[in-house]
């Protein structure tokens, strides 16, 4: 199902709508992407999975994909998740992608946006504290979730890498195995309803009032691009002291889905979360369990818009993101 664009990159610029800077959204991407393009889409099933769809078909190119609605948004472990137009920013960026070690690129990603929506953290006590709840869903400190992020890859290796980023930034066997990787994302934007959701669901209006979702994706993307590029060459390894300082499960008892629980400690070089366990350190991946804090085990809270099924709405709307991705690439693959 491909939804129809409320504009193009390659559109004139009277029929941009003026919600959506198209120009300097097309002006970010292209910095880091040359030839990428951006797409803004009235409504479709899921951002995630169109961009997929277009892999299949061996249309790779570089896209940055918005939807102000989607309506079969799908997150982390195929759960589901809503988004209304206005309420939530939800979107995909599709690139080609051949990073040394995969392990880790959710985190990076979840830190960037964090670190884009809110630049300087509050105190340490106060509730509006934008951090990140392992595997990387978008949190306010008083547990409220803000948003979430599902990243997939395509299983085929690409034929080369000309429409990813420079060549400096592939290791020097990495070029042969560069694979189309697409990063969803999905915040919400206004307040919802949180009736029958076990935690409460928070929105970036919380921290940012004047903020809506084109201001919020233009504040973000630049850095993204960035972000993603240093992953690339460097790993997540060097952001463990700042993904640190946004961690909101350190210090605090969890719950982990297979029935085990300890006191979290944090995260490892690859992304994966140390939890003290009566048995000992344990290294936890996103691919073996989900993780609560022990106050919010009855369930999460659903954020409303996800970013195309790049948000992944879990039981909330929000995306949910994988973590510590296995070395040979991120989670979901298409055949």
């Amino acid at each position: 199902m491909t939804g129809a664009p409320l504009h193009a990159a390659s559109d004139a610029a009277s029929a941009a709508p003026p919600a959506w800077p198209i120009a300097a959204l097309q002006q970010a991407l292209a910095a880091h992407l040359p030839g990428g393009s951006v797409e803004v889409l009235e409504r479709i099933d899921s951002t995630n999975t169109e961009l997929m769809r277009r892999a299949r078909e061996g249309r790779c190119a570089p896209t940055l994909l918005v939807a102000e609605q989607q309506t079969a948004g799908r997150g982390r472990l195929g759960r589901q998740w809503l988004s209304s137009p206005g309420d939530s920013l939800t979107f995909s960026l599709g690139l080609a992608l051949a990073p040394r070690d995969w392990s880790g690129l959710s985190l990076a990603v979840g830190l960037s946006v964090a670190e884009s929506l809110q630049p300087e953290l509050p105190a340490s006590a106060l509730p509006l504290k934008l951090g990140l709840k392992w595997p990387n869903d978008l949190w306010l400190a008083d547990d409220r979730k803000l948003g979430g992020i599902l990243i997939e890859t395509a299983s085929f290796v690409l034929p080369g890498v000309g429409s990813g980023f420079p060549s400096s930034l592939w290791a020097p066997a990495a070029a042969a195995a560069a694979r189309y990787v697409v990063i969803g994302i999905g915040i919400n934007i206004r307040p919802r309803d949180a009736q029958g959701l076990a935690t409460p669901p928070a929105c970036l209006q919380d921290i940012a009032p004047e903020m809506d979702a084109p201001a919020a994706l233009l504040r973000l993307l630049a850095p993204l691009l960035e972000g993603v590029q240093a992953f690339a060459a460097h790993g997540f390894a060097p952001l463990r002291p700042r993904y640190a300082a946004r961690d909101l499960l350190a210090g605090r008892e969890v719950l982990l889905s297979d029935g085990a629980s300890g006191v979290a400690q944090g995260v490892g070089a690859d992304g994966a979360l140390q939890v003290q366990t009566p048995a000992g350190l344990r290294s936890v991946t996103s691919s073996e369990v989900s993780v609560r804090p022990r106050a919010s085990a009855a369930g999460e809270a659903p954020v409303a818009g996800a970013g195309a099924d790049a948000g992944a709405a879990d039981d909330s709307n929000a995306i949910r993101a994988a973590t510590a991705d296995h070395p040979a690439a991120p989670q979901s693959a298409i055949e």
